[in-house]
């Protein structure tokens, strides 16, 4: 006769870092069980998977999206060129499209279901479904601090265009038929959100709040586990003096001003004037957020369709100061160079949470390998062709998807968005019988 024993850790995937208003999601590490393990397991647990979409509005430009070959071997447009590197790590999908998206109307009615596949309602009324990100983030909600995170970089738009509110072309995650979930568009505000129990309290560093927390920690992993702590704690100091120096020099909004009074009229509301630092300190919550395990799926709209951002970060074709002269929408119509280099901009934000990702390991692989990161637009050109949609997918969610292909579905019966999306909730643990309009998988993925 004998008895089991329960095996018990003082510090379980359910325990954070805690310290006065602050709750600090713990990395993974191989000493801890994840999140829904019942027991920790002797060799360590295999981390989560994560999922991100990356959406960039109004298409590409149109003879210069493609990719040919496979592997190492993998030839990419100049569009793609900044993934070059991560060729291996990538699948290029051809010819999949939205069929709802082709019912009538331009840029709302493509946007307001990428996500859903579902019906939109037209006529001002606002009625699309649930999208993909928020039906996981549902499925996940109790296994991490934030059921899911939704980024933004330019503020949504409220006007009916072509019979449609723009607001389907403002949001691409949606919690439910009819609400759209909140965008964050403030770069401190989706820190907060991540880090403290009170939104905005920032009285002081979140690392000094948790560091006795973090102290008594060292002492119940393995040595490994300690780097991998403190590479952690590090990036998220890296994090807040980014935002510190960038409060300080007034490009942020959100952040208490300088004077006590204003030297200037107030300006009307809008998003960051330094769109290159907007886009880049919103890269590294979305990272930040994956190594942390705060969450594990992540919404990051680069912009809207039909957007208004100018890019005076970019030096203009001519040569004679930034690609500001013009607005993101109507540049897309275009297909000049431009277009072009603010199409590569966009994609090398892409690259560059993809290069951060990689960079960290978890257990025989990195974090991108952990991770399925989706860049995908509503139409593949400025001028809205969208029976077929510009989808490219970084990660291998967890080692599960065969990576560094090109698989073309343009002809083939079963080439729905919905699809690929069963595909992928399946690889994130949910398993549903259909998605939007779609009962069936993308057998390749």
């Amino acid at each position: 006769m004998h008895s089991t024993m329960k095996i018990t850790h003082p510090y379980t995937r359910r325990t954070f870092l805690r310290g006065l208003g602050v709750t600090m999601a713990l990395p993974w590490l191989e000493s801890l069980p994840v999140w829904g393990d019942e027991q920790p397991k002797r060799d360590g647990s295999q981390p989560p998977v994560r999922f991100a979409v990356l959406f960039a509005g109004n298409g590409f430009h149109s003879k210069e999206w493609w990719a040919k070959g496979e592997g190492a071997g993998m030839e990419l447009g100049k569009v793609l060129a900044p993934l070059h590197p991560h060729r291996e790590k990538l699948l290029f999908l051809r010819g999949l499209y939205n069929q709802e998206a082709l019912i009538g109307g331009i840029h709302s009615c493509q946007t307001g279901n990428l996500l859903t596949g579902a019906h939109l309602a037209p006529g001002g009324e606002i009625k699309s479904g649930v999208s993909c990100d928020q039906v996981l983030a549902e499925r996940l909600k109790e296994q991490t601090k934030v059921p899911s995170l939704v980024l933004a970089c330019e503020p949504s738009i409220a006007a009916i265009h072509k019979n449609y509110s723009m607001v389907y072309s403002s949001h691409i995650s949606w919690s439910s038929a009819t609400t759209p979930t909140p965008l964050e568009l403030y770069p401190a505000l989706a820190f907060d959100r991540l880090f403290r129990d009170e939104v905005g309290r920032a009285d002081k560093s979140v690392l000094d709040a948790v560091r006795e927390d973090a102290r008594s920690l060292r002492h119940h992993v393995s040595q490994a586990d300690q780097r991998r702590l403190d590479e952690y704690l590090s990036s998220v100091r890296e994090v807040e003096q980014r935002l510190e120096q960038a409060g300080k020099a007034g490009r942020l909004q959100g952040w208490r001003p300088t004077l006590s009074q204003p030297d200037l009229p107030r300006p009307a509301d809008g998003i960051p004037q330094d769109i290159d630092q907007h886009m880049r300190l919103m890269c590294d919550i979305l990272v930040l957020a994956f190594r942390t395990d705060a969450t594990r799926v992540c919404t990051l709209k680069l912009n809207n369709d039909h957007s208004s951002l100018r890019f005076p970060n970019l030096t203009a074709s001519a040569g004679k100061g930034g690609i500001d002269y013009m607005i993101h929408h109507l540049l897309s119509h275009t297909n000049g160079a431009d277009w072009l280099k603010v199409n590569q901009f966009f994609t090398q934000q892409l690259a560059y949470i993809a290069g951060k990702l990689d960079q960290v390991q978890e257990g025989e692989r990195t974090l991108l390998d952990n991770s399925m990161l989706l860049f995908c637009s509503s139409m593949m050109t400025g001028n809205h062709e969208n029976n077929q949609l510009p989808v490219v997918l970084l990660g291998s969610g967890g080692g599960q998807i065969k990576t560094g292909r090109i698989l073309d579905y343009l002809g083939k019966p079963n080439r729905k968005m919905c699809s690929l999306y069963l595909s992928l909730l399946d690889k994130a643990g949910v398993h549903l019988d259909r998605f939007g309009d779609s009962k069936e998988r993308l057998a390749e993925i």
